[in-house]
């Protein structure tokens, strides 16, 4: 187990993606360094790294922590087995949300991480979990094929069955069981991993996390000079709030901040800038709203349906 490898590894993943979406956007990201001190519930520290109000992101978060802890959060746990509730715990990753301006660009969302329970007396039992997904406000088959290829592709090198597994990880994770409806349309998610020890799961991790860009970028490209108007606004603002619905009720990596006590601005600074709530509202039969339900919120076959269908073109 080499955590300093895998605290190195992370700085410089963060510091990639900033610096591709500053060159992108033309916006600087703030610097916030924190540090929690010996004594409290968790110590450690962490780089969050934010803009707001730029040009391509009316909100962008990307933070890297990395703390210790004496007892592992129910979060962490409850896929791990008993014998570990209550260890003691090291935990880093690098954790995105970007919330674009234009609501034909997707929100994206990328978690790579690894914790260490440290039971008094045995073996460090390690393991790794992340992954990236795409929440767009209306949808093109293209982007969406994209992406999962970009995703297939990153983990080939480890196997065959890891992108279907995956991916269907995927797809009933980023589930809002509550409204029963996808958040989005997927990609790849996966957590409690330590298939082929320390090596493989942090190589694992390491290519989920360096096939972001690749994966995110070309669909900002292609989308973020579309024109758009009220009701498209209106639209990303009503769907916006069930990406806060499910980070607020399912999310582990929020529930394991918060119950951990990590620190609360670093936490929800995925959090869009600007949500709202509609009573009841249904879009309009054959509508291009209603097309983001019929035919992107429900898990497909991205890679291997035949979509000879030409892009959706915007509504206007």
């Amino acid at each position: 187990m080499d955590i300093a490898a895998v605290r190195s590894h992370l700085l410089a993943l963060q510091a990639t993606i900033v610096d591709a979406l500053e060159r992108e956007g033309g916006d600087a990201f703030i610097v916030d360094r924190w540090q929690r001190e010996p004594g409290g519930r968790l110590e450690g520290d962490g780089v969050s790294r934010l803009v707001e109000g730029g040009t391509l992101l009316e909100r962008g978060g990307c933070g890297f922590s990395h703390v210790r802890g004496p007892a592992l959060p129910a979060a962490a746990t409850q896929h791990r087995g008993a014998d570990l509730a209550g260890a003691p715990f090291e935990a880093l990753g690098v954790s995105l949300v970007f919330h674009p301006k234009n609501p034909y660009v997707p929100t994206a969302h990328m978690n790579v991480r690894m914790l260490a329970a440290l039971p008094p007396g045995r073996d460090a039992v390690v393991w790794f979990g992340g992954g990236f997904d795409l929440t767009p406000y209306y949808g093109f088959e293209e982007d969406a094929v994209h992406f999962h290829r970009s995703a297939r592709d990153a983990l080939a090198p480890f196997g065959a069955d890891k992108y279907p597994r995956f991916k269907a990880w995927c797809d009933d994770y980023f589930f809002l069981k509550h409204r029963n409806e996808p958040r989005g349309i997927g990609g790849i998610f996966f957590d409690d991993f330590a298939e082929g020890g320390f090596a493989n799961g942090f190589a694992l991790m390491k290519a989920v996390g360096d096939a972001f860009l690749p994966a995110y970028l070309p669909i900002v490209r292609r989308r973020r000079d579309l024109a758009y108007g009220e009701r498209e606004r209106e639209f990303q603002c009503y769907r916006r709030g069930r990406y806060v619905e499910f980070n607020l009720v399912f999310d582990r990596g929020t529930l394991f901040g918060l119950q951990s006590g990590g620190r609360v601005e670093s936490i929800l600074m995925s959090m869009p800038p600007v949500v709202t709530w509609r009573y009841d509202w249904q879009p309009a039969p054959g509508s291009p709203e209603a097309r983001l339900y019929s035919d992107f919120l429900r898990p497909r076959d991205w890679l291997g349906e035949a979509t000879a269908s030409p892009p959706a073109a915007p509504p206007r």
